[in-house]
């Protein structure tokens, strides 16, 4: 059964459960994603848009602003290691094997719940993972992490069936 969301009564606002992050756990292995919901012990989670613009100014006083794109990034801090998550035996493999390259791609997918009813709005890219440290406090092991959009940003919708996303691309045209 399609899950059903509640937006608050007499407010446009957005509560922040309704802004989901998605990693997929199968890590490039080219089967059907195994999404793994990126938050459990986050009180604070963004995509931090990292806008790049600059100004030149010309010989005439004349101003023109260059806007050089975004590069997004987001950072995964506190991430506790837990065996059972579906991500962390890769996050593991990746922090204590110093991967590299192919070897922490994957695909992320970002889903916004601004109505009632699904499918909602949603985006799908490839991404990179790199853990930043780990070890931590008494309290457990962290391994934080940072997710880097690597681009082939695909926009479509989202329908969730008993916790876990269906991403369908939208038609082309």
């Amino acid at each position: 059964m399609a899950e059903q969301f509640t937006i608050a009564a007499g407010t446009d606002k957005l509560s922040r459960s309704h802004l989901k992050h998605f990693i997929d756990a199968k890590f490039g292995s080219g089967e059907s994603p195994e999404w793994y919901k990126v938050g459990r012990d986050n009180s604070e989670l963004s995509m931090e848009l990292n806008p790049t613009t600059e100004t030149v100014k010309n010989v005439l006083d004349e101003s023109e602003v260059i806007d050089n794109g975004y590069e997004p990034s987001m950072s995964v801090d506190p991430y506790y290691a837990r065996k059972g998550d579906g991500i962390y035996a890769k996050i593991k493999d990746i922090a204590f094997n110093r991967l590299t390259g192919d070897d922490c791609k994957t695909t992320m997918l970002e889903v916004i719940i601004d109505k009632t009813e699904a499918p909602f709005d949603a985006w799908m890219e490839d991404c990179m993972i790199k853990p930043q440290s780990y070890g931590g406090e008494q309290g457990g092991v962290t391994i934080p992490f940072t997710v880097t959009p690597c681009g082939n940003r695909v926009k479509g919708t989202v329908t969730i069936t008993n916790k876990k996303p269906v991403f369908t691309a939208d038609a082309e045209g």
